[in-house]
């Protein structure tokens, strides 16, 4: 079995949802020695989330804002951790819903997502700044 593994810094995002397929797939280019296998990204925050979704229609990422901003909303009133910004408790509510990691089937050396699928940074705060990823393929 091989195994590979790298960290990137990704530069900082505007609250939303983004597509990051590319920049992932770049800082790992040992996923195409792998016939049979799987990719798994993290990310090493608690106020951001990854996920997989369309990858096309960019008013699909702009619908997931409208729809998890109403769903999980800024300045709820039984919210008691706010010292750090309205917009920090919902960014934590929102990491536990849609999760830190992705985890995606490697197909000889290619990830095998759905033709409209793509990997999503989901930056809940205002001003965030940089967010780091762990990549890591296992497989033969």
């Amino acid at each position: 079995m091989k195994a590979y593994q790298n960290s990137i810094k990704l530069p900082p995002y505007s609250r939303g949802f983004h597509l990051i397929t590319s920049r992932v797939l770049k800082a790992l280019p040992e996923v195409e020695s792998i016939r049979i296998g799987f990719l798994q990204v993290f990310i090493k925050h608690t106020s951001a989330s990854l996920t997989l979704n369309e990858n096309a229609d960019p008013t699909v990422r702009q619908d997931f804002e409208s729809h998890f901003n109403r769903m999980i909303p800024e300045n709820a009133p039984y919210y008691q951790h706010t010292y750090e910004g309205t917009d920090d408790m919902p960014a934590h509510l929102k990491n536990a819903v849609l999760g830190s990691t992705v985890q995606i089937p490697i197909t000889n050396g290619k990830p095998n997502l759905g033709i409209w699928q793509g990997i999503y940074l989901c930056e809940h705060r205002n001003f965030a700044g940089s967010r780091t990823l762990v990549i890591t393929a296992l497989g033969d």
